[in-house]
Parts: structure tokens; sequence; C-alpha cells
């Protein structure tokens, strides 16, 4: 297996496809020395261990299934030492779950537990998944394709033992820890900087993709202040940037491109929609008129593998301008069920509807033909040919899209009609 700085430098030069080293399409659980007295390990997300010459000090901790291949993987490297500190970079569970063993560890052998630093707004956030477990559930079962016979959502958190707002500073044996407060993926993020090194850990600001800024199961994201926080961090003149998912950067020019473009993509489509928003339009015209910034899309570190972008217009939308989307029958709307039988009883009937949705099928209009088999399955729920039709159109939309978000919800859809339901992971 290539070692770590081969595989960056491949993605960086558009070599290796960005997909083959994302999220949760590549794992390397053993381990890397990517700098001198720097660990690398890439699960689910990137967790990172540094040597400080006084204790080590974790950035990001990985997922639930990381923990004994993470902590396997630091004590192979450094059998000895503690671990003094770990960093969340926000409060998502792909990144909280490794600091387990090393407190038994150190309570074990007499060692002081691991101090775990955060923002002051992560306990917030683990309070909120305690509220909403099944609706976590659901809502992951659909974006990661998981089995909705297996996966339940998390009951028990690690919260932090030391919490900031804005930032603060802390040093351990010969380096310095600069905890940056940055609102992008979620309103707890944290992006720290050891100065001494020249190396910056973003987390999920940075995640070798579009910004996972939109969404659209979950809590509200925020484009502007993200970008203003890239624009930060490129300022600092990073020689290594190692980020929450992908592979790290190496070298100065090439962390302050990313950065920066990163940015340019996220101001451009913010200021494109309060454009739009400032002049009075509704949300279908912000969804169908943005430019989207296709020369940053292209990228190798910004294709939108992900998240999508028409997601983040939605989510700068929700921001400035709440739920109502300008479309005033949407304001009162009557029960769907009733707008979708009225529709096709207007049409002629079921088959009608299904006929035309298949005619929008073959020819290429995937769009449409959603609405209208949608349409077609609500008025008629127990219909075997809606839903065989349903099944289809879905099938094929989610086939053709790159977004990893939009496919998996899309082919979840197409899953349920083939047994008959709406949804599998809730409504019937």
């Amino acid at each position: 297996m290539p070692n770590i700085r081969e595989i960056a430098e491949r993605l960086w030069t558009g070599a290796l496809e960005s997909a083959d080293a994302h999220p949760v399409h590549a794992r390397y659980p053993e381990g890397d020395e990517i700098l001198d007295g720097v660990l690398f390990y890439k699960g689910l997300a990137s967790a990172n261990t540094i040597d400080t010459g006084d204790g080590l000090v974790m950035l990001d901790t990985g997922a639930v299934n990381d923990t004994k291949p993470l902590y396997d993987a630091v004590r192979r490297w450094r059998p000895e030492t503690p671990l003094a500190g770990a960093i969340f970079s926000h409060h998502h569970v792909d990144h909280i779950f490794g600091v387990r063993p090393f407190e038994q560890e150190a309570d074990e052998r007499r060692w002081p537990r691991p101090v775990v630093y955060g923002h002051a707004q992560l306990g917030a956030n683990f309070d909120r998944y305690k509220k909403t477990k099944g609706w976590n559930a659901a809502i992951n079962v659909r974006q990661f394709a998981l089995p909705i016979e297996r996966f339940r959502w998390f009951d028990e958190y690690r919260y932090p033992d030391v919490t900031y707002h804005d930032r603060m500073t802390f040093r351990r044996g010969g380096l310095t820890f600069e905890l940056h407060h940055g609102r992008g993926e979620t309103d707890d993020a944290t992006w720290t900087w050891v100065p001494e090194r020249l190396m910056l850990f973003p987390g999920d600001l940075f995640i070798w993709a579009a910004p996972n800024a939109g969404n659209p199961q979950k809590v509200q994201r925020f484009a502007g202040d993200w970008a203003a926080a890239l624009r930060q961090m490129a300022a600092l003149g990073a020689e290594a940037m190692i980020p929450g998912h992908g592979m790290p950067v190496f070298g100065a020019d090439r962390v302050q491109a990313a950065l920066t473009d990163t940015a340019d993509l996220l101001d451009s489509l913010e200021s494109q929609t309060l454009a739009l928003m400032n002049a009075g339009a509704t949300l279908d015209r912000v969804l169908h008129e943005v430019e989207m910034p296709e020369h940053l899309l292209a990228k190798p570190y910004l294709r939108p593998i992900y998240d999508h972008p028409q997601f983040i217009l939605r989510n700068i939308w929700r921001l400035y301008g709440g739920w109502y989307d300008g479309e005033p029958d949407n304001l009162l709307p009557a029960p769907r069920a009733e707008q979708a039988r009225e529709r096709v009883a207007l049409t002629g009937g079921l088959d009608r509807v299904l006929a035309r949705a298949a005619e929008l099928q073959a020819g290429g209009d995937l769009r449409l033909a959603c609405h209208l088999v949608e349409f077609a399955v609500i008025a008629e729920p127990a219909s075997q040919e809606a839903h065989r039709v349903r099944a289809a159109i879905y099938g094929a939309r989610a086939s053709g899209e790159e977004s990893s978000m939009s496919r998996n919800i899309l082919n979840h859809a197409a899953l349920a009609s083939g047994q008959g339901k709406r949804d599998l992971a809730g409504e019937s």
C-alpha cells in the first residue's frame, strides 16, 4: 500500500479520484507517521496524534468503530507515552469516541487521565443528540445507506473537560495549541494551529470535497462564517494541513490555495443567494438561477462528491430568510396527500400520471419524473405499479448523482418502493 504522502500527492494532482480517499470509501487504520512526531490515522474521519515531548495530544479521536484500531495504532507508534490531551474539532460522532481506551489505560497505569478540549457549544449539541435519537437514526440510515435493522443512534458522549468560546491556547511539552472557533459545518467548530510546527488542523472546515454546508436533513450550517474562518487559516502560512476527512496537504502554497478556493466557493454561493433574496426572489429562483462556480467545483479538493451545492443554497436561505420559500400556497398548505389526489384526478387518473412519468424518465427529465411519480404514490400508496415506476425513476436518478448524500437519499426512496413504502426509515 502506498504511504499517506504518496496518496496525498496523487490526490492533489488529480491522479487519484478524491472519492476514492474520502470519508467512507477508504480507511488506513494502521496509522502513518507523516511528519516527525505526528501520527496520521484515517478511519471514517482522520485522527491525528502529536508527540509533544511531554505526552501525546490527539486532534480528533475517531468514530466508535475506530476506537480499538486507533488505540492500537498509537500504541504501536508510542508504546509508553501517555495521552495527555485531546481536542474535539466538533460534536459529530465520527470525531469523538476514541478517548475511552486511553482513559482506561491511565487508570490502570496510574497516569493522569487525558484532558479533553472543545468549544463551549459541544455539550448542548450532545444534549440535542440525546433528545433526537430516533430522528438521527432515521436521517443517517438514509444519508449513509446504513442497515436500518442494525443501526442505532448513540446514548453516551464524552463531554469536554475544558471549554472556550472564541479562542484559547494551551501548551504541552514544547508545543503550543491555539484553538479557534469558526462556525461552519457546525456551530461548535474548532480549528487548531500549532505554530512551532506550522501545522494546521481545520477539522471538517476542509474535507477534500465541496464543503458540507448544505445537508438537507441536519441542523443549520454557516457558509459565510465558514469562508471567514478559512481565510483566517490561509493567512497563517501553514506548511502542513491535516483535515477532518481526506488526506493531508503539504506545502504552504497548496495549503493556501485549498483554503482560499474553498472560501471563494462559499462566498460566491452566499453572495449570489443574498443578491437574489434582496431583489425579492423566491427560493425556487435562488435554486435555479445561482450560477455554480464550475471552475472551483472542478478542483480535485472541491468536487461535490458528498454534499450538493444546491443544498448549500438552501442552508444560506434558511439562515437569512427562515423556512418560508416565498410561495404563498406553501405558507399554510393543504395536506400533501390531498394535493396529490387532486393533481392525479386532474390529469385523468393514476395510469396517465405513471405513463407520463415513464415518458419523462425515457426522455431524460428525471427531475419532473420524480415529482409526478411521487404524486402518484402519495395519492395511491397501495398501488404496486406506482411503486414499481417510482423505484425505477429514483434508482435512475440516484445512479447519475455525483454527491453521495444525494445518491443515497434518492436510492433510499427507490429501495423503499421496492417494499411498497415511501420511506424505510420513517413514514411508510
